[in-house]
């Protein structure tokens, strides 16, 4: 492995670590980070799984606690437990049906980068309207999320079958519309994340067998545990640092982000 497919392996998963739960489009930056790096991965689109389930399992460690609680408390028949279970399942069938339905159209059209920086502009200006009209937050916890408003954040969740939406940005932002306080809206974000990733990580091994390929088996650790540590490292600052400041800061990235991609695909 060459030491310039290395650097730029590690910058791909550091991207991927970085943006996956926060509001700025994790697919999205990775589209315009490979488009901006020529970045030839790997054959098939083991890749680009493996480092979103890098993510993924980093948010699984850092909130082991809370899925042990939930899963001994399920089987326990706790109501608490079951209730909190119910509203992540809930959360998560929009997005798989309309994935499902929609997954050969969304590939095949939607992922190109003039949609990502496109999505990314309006995706911010969506966050600074919330941002300024949000209602008083009446759900302060993850447990106390109903059946209803998870239903409402799942189909928010679809949305983000756009690159360049952001699936945490749609699913927390929606959860700000129905009067979610920032944290937990964040928190049940992750949480979500859960299932439709793996979800989606799974669905499209399976759409892609014929010609997925574990060739450059090193290239594929070294982004995985790149995208695991990254994100670690994020998840628990943007919480603290969303409930302090909220999402402005992000919704202005996006915005710059967006306009400058724009601006390079067009001037290209």
């Amino acid at each position: 492995m060459d030491l310039t497919l290395i650097w730029k392996t590690v910058l791909i998963g550091v991207v991927e670590g970085l943006t996956e739960f926060l509001p700025v489009s994790s697919t999205g930056h990775i589209i315009l980070a490979e488009e901006l790096l020529n970045f030839q991965g790997p054959p098939g689109k083991v890749f680009e799984i493996v480092i979103q389930l890098g993510a993924i399992l980093a948010v699984c460690f850092l909130y082991r606690r809370k899925l042990w609680n939930t899963a001994t408390g399920v089987l326990a028949r706790d109501q608490r437990a079951l209730r909190f279970a119910a509203a992540i399942v809930v959360a998560f069938l929009p997005a798989a049906v309309v994935g499902v339905a929609a997954h050969k159209y969304i590939k095949s059209v939607l992922f190109n980068p003039m949609v990502v920086a496109i999505a990314l502009i309006v995706g911010g200006v969506a966050i600074l309207v919330i941002e300024r009209f949000a209602q008083r937050p009446r759900i302060k916890s993850v447990d106390d999320v109903d059946l209803k408003t998870a239903f409402l954040i799942g189909l928010c969740q679809c949305l983000a079958m756009v690159p360049g939406v952001s699936r945490a940005g749609a699913t927390i932002m929606g959860a700000r519309v129905f009067r979610v306080d920032r944290a937990t809206a964040a928190e049940f974000s992750f949480f979500l994340a859960i299932p439709t990733m793996v979800g989606a990580s799974v669905y499209d091994l399976y759409k892609n067998w014929s010609v997925l390929s574990w060739d450059h088996g090193a290239v594929i650790a070294l982004g995985f545990v790149v995208a695991f540590v990254s994100a670690a490292i994020v998840v628990g600052a943007f919480v603290r640092f969303i409930s302090r400041h909220g999402f402005a800061v992000f919704a202005w990235y996006r915005i710059v982000v967006g306009g400058l991609a724009l601006a390079f695909l067009l001037l290209r």
